[in-house]
């Protein structure tokens, strides 16, 4: 079972089935902006489609192919972060998150990238970390920016949302520079 302390108010654990209920609520509650961005958001409609969710990632966890984890603030449920997936040979992770409309702004999916990243780092031993973000996204695309990511390039028409194509930013880091910059903050 995954559990990760980013800081003092914000830890990353995967979720249990008994959350399903809270996932969904704010899944609903951020509907309409997270639709803007996001694929599966149609495909939610109850709580068990939230509560199936879950289980699926106790699947991707199991198998490595991926780790889902709930973002707790304060804590309270209020988003979700992990690696969409991994890329073992080349020890490559591909983040991906979002959060519940009424916590955004406060810093926490800033920390909880750059805790990802060290993750993947320190702890599952990746050379890369990649996150992608639609290009019309500056929110989301000012994350990996601010961590110090290196801005690769743009892959068009990357991903069909409902009922049009979006580009995406291909963001990345590398062990070495995650080290580099580390080392930068801490002297």
């Amino acid at each position: 079972m995954f559990i990760y302390e980013v800081d003092e108010e914000v830890l990353l654990r995967m979720l249990m089935t008994g959350e399903a209920e809270r996932l969904f609520t704010i899944t609903d509650r951020s509907r309409h902006y997270l639709k803007e961005w996001l694929p599966w958001v149609d495909e939610t409609k109850t709580v068990a489609d939230s509560k199936q969710f879950i289980e699926n990632s106790f699947h991707i966890y199991a198998e490595q192919t991926g780790l889902t984890a709930g973002i707790f603030y304060k804590d309270k449920l209020v988003g979700v972060a992990g690696f969409n997936g991994f890329d073992w040979r080349n020890r490559i992770g591909f983040i991906g998150y979002w959060l519940d409309v009424k916590y955004q702004g406060l810093g926490i999916m800033t920390r909880v990238a750059s805790a990802l990243t060290d993750y993947a780092f320190k702890q599952l031993q990746l050379n890369r970390v990649d996150i992608r973000a639609a290009y019309e996204n500056k929110k989301s695309r000012a994350i990996p920016e601010r961590l110090g990511f290196t801005k690769e390039g743009q892959v068009r028409q990357a991903e069909w949302l409902y009922n049009h194509y979006v580009d995406h930013v291909v963001y990345g880091m590398l062990a070495s520079e995650w080290e580099d910059l580390r080392r930068g903050v801490e002297s």
